[in-house]
Parts: C-alpha cells; sequence; structure tokens
C-alpha cells in the first residue's frame, strides 16, 4: 500500500520545511511513503527548498493557476506514481500531520473513499468569529447540495482513495473544496470524515483578499456544482416562483372576468402571461440540462475507464525503467 502527501504551494519558502519536518515517515498498513509538491508558479525558492528536504516528485507551475488546478495536478502526479492512497494538506502547516493516520484509516478499513479532515472550528484562535459562524454556514449548504453530513467543508485535509481520486474533476479556477464535497455526493461515492487537530498559524490565509470575497466565490462554486449534478432540480426551483406568480395573477384575472370588469385588467394578464412563460422556458431548460447531465455521466465513466489504463500503464513503465536501472546498477 503506497501513500504520496502532496502540498500545494505558491511562495511557500518560509513555512514549506516546517510543515515537510512535521509529515510522518510510517504510517501503520502503509508499506511506502511519498511526497509530492505543486509549485503553483512560485516567485520564490519555494521548489529549492523541496528538493533539499529530499521530495520525492515536484509537479511546476510557470505562472500561477490557482488551488483548483494545483491540485488537480498534484492528483495527476499521485496517480502516475502509483499512489494508493493520496492526502493533501497545506504548506503553512495549518493542520496537524499525526492525524494522519487517523484521515486515512477509513479507506485502510474499506469504508471510504474520500475523507475530509473536521477542524475544531469553534476553538480556533486566529478565526474571527464572523469567519467561525460563515464556516459553520457555507458548511450546511454544502451538506444540502451534497446530501453528505461533512461537517468542515472548506477543509483541505484530507484523504482520497486512488479508485476515487480517477473519478474526481474540479471545474472552477477558484477551490477544489467544495466541489469536489458536491460531486462525490451526488456520485454517491463513499465519504466521510474525522475530526483533527490543527497548529499555531504561520501566516494569514491567500485564498482569499477579505471574507465577504471568500462567501461570493463559495457561493457561486456551490451554485455551479449543484447545478453540474442535480440541473433538473435546480431549474425547477427556480420555474416555480415566475409560474406560481404568473398563475396567481392569471386567476386574479379571471375572478375580474367573472365580475364583468376584466377590461381593466389586460395588463395584469399580460404580466401573468409572460411569468408563466418564463417559467415554463425555464423548466425546459432544466430539461435539456438533465439530458446533458446524463451525457457527462456516460463521458466521466469513459474518462474514468481511460484515467485507469493510462495511470497504470505510466506507473508499471516507471517501475520497469527503475528495475532495469537497479540490474544496470
Amino acid at each position: 500500500m503506497k501513500l504520496i502527501i502532496q502540498i500545494p504551494c505558491y511562495n511557500e519558502a518560509e513555512t514549506l520545511e516546517v510543515a515537510l519536518n512535521d509529515l510522518p515517515r510510517t504510517l501503520e498498513g502503509i508499506d511506502e511513503i511519498e511526497y509530492l509538491i505543486i509549485n503553483d508558479g512560485s516567485l520564490d525558492n519555494t521548489v529549492e527548498v523541496a528538493k533539499r528536504w529530499g521530495v520525492h516528485h515536484i509537479v511546476c507551475f510557470k505562472q500561477n493557476k490557482g488551488l483548483a488546478k494545483g491540485f488537480m495536478a498534484g492528483l495527476d502526479g499521485c496517480l502516475r506514481n502509483g499512489a494508493d492512497i493520496i492526502v493533501n494538506t497545506d504548506a503553512d502547516n495549518q493542520y496537524r500531520a499525526d492525524d494522519i493516520q487517523k484521515l486515512i484509516q477509513p479507506i485502510l478499513d474499506g469504508r471510504a473513499d474520500m475523507v475530509i479532515g473536521a477542524r475544531p472550528i469553534d476553538d480556533t484562535e486566529h478565526f474571527s468569529y464572523i469567519k467561525k459562524k460563515l464556516q459553520h454556514f457555507g458548511s450546511w449548504v454544502v451538506r444540502k447540495a451534497s446530501n453528505t453530513d461533512i461537517p468542515d467543508a472548506p477543509s483541505g485535509f484530507r484523504a482520497i482513495s486512488r479508485d476515487a481520486a480517477m473519478r474526481i474533476n474540479v471545474v472552477n479556477d477558484y477551490t477544489y473544496t467544495l466541489e469536489t464535497i458536491v460531486q462525490a455526493g451526488r456520485e454517491r461515492m463513499a465519504i466521510t470524515s474525522v475530526p483533527v487537530r490543527t497548529n499555531a498559524e504561520l501566516r494569514p490565509s491567500r485564498l482569499f483578499k477579505s471574507i465577504w470575497a471568500y462567501v461570493k466565490k463559495s457561493m457561486l462554486t456551490i451554485l455551479r456544482a449543484y447545478m453540474m449534478y442535480k440541473p433538473l432540480k435546480c431549474f425547477t426551483y427556480l420555474a416555480v416562483a415566475p409560474m406560481a406568480a404568473g398563475i396567481l395573477i392569471g386567476l386574479r384575472f379571471l375572478y375580474y372576468m367573472t365580475l364583468g370588469s376584466a377590461g381593466g385588467h389586460v395588463q395584469s394578464l399580460i404580466l401573468g402571461c409572460t411569468l408563466i412563460i418564463i417559467g415554463f422556458l425555464t423548466f425546459m431548460i432544466g430539461l435539456m440540462a438533465d439530458v446533458i447531465a446524463a451525457n457527462r455521466k456516460i463521458l466521466q465513466d469513459t474518462q474514468y475507464h481511460a484515467r485507469k489504463a493510462e495511470y497504470d500503464a505510466a506507473y508499471m513503465q516507471r517501475k520497469t525503467e527503475e528495475e532495469t536501472e537497479r540490474t544496470d546498477y
């Protein structure tokens, strides 16, 4: 059983070594542990720090592409190097590395494909009161959208099985944390969470400029993910309001018509018909989106099998080359 721990990095030269030093060298149920960093266009000497420390794999972007693309590139690198389990953690050492054993245990036991580390948000001193409340609210929204019971959706401390990693797709450019949970829940992957601990803050978060910017982007990410995986339900909800309002206005017009005074209410009849048409068209868009979603599932299944063949072949080729080098030596 091989574990690769991946760390997305963007100008993390000051904190990366602290995070790397805390990572485990051995774990129960794991035969081999390797480390991978994603250099997301860093302008400092993050890569040099990683090489000097002895990181096994480095994925490099020439310019900053964001956390979501970095996460997906990391999964690609881990899968190509034969990871059976992938753990994602932060370069600022936010999460206690001692909890990685707890994080991977549900996967080792065959109970889960994805495990999210739930932070003690209310007890985290460097989180403001507003941030704590927004974290709880955002996680509640994700639970409703994903039909899961994950208490800490924004947590980046997570473990993913090889099979689940090959099924994951992230389409937004902002963050992977929320979308992957919605996808896992709606695709009925086995997902769970375990309580984890956090370390003292080494640097402020770089993911967002302000709390309200984070809220706006997070809500758009959740809405987009929900529309992708449950389009008919989403558009049906959107269609209900204008259609109901149009029907009520139409009934009001019929009431006045029975009284013989409908002539002065033609404008409301036009408004009611317009609202009904808008609701009907919104519902039809939902039907079309549902058909597209069905096709997407077929494409995802095809992509999964293509990924599996590609990653397994790449790993076997790499192992063969390593064995050949050892034999020649």
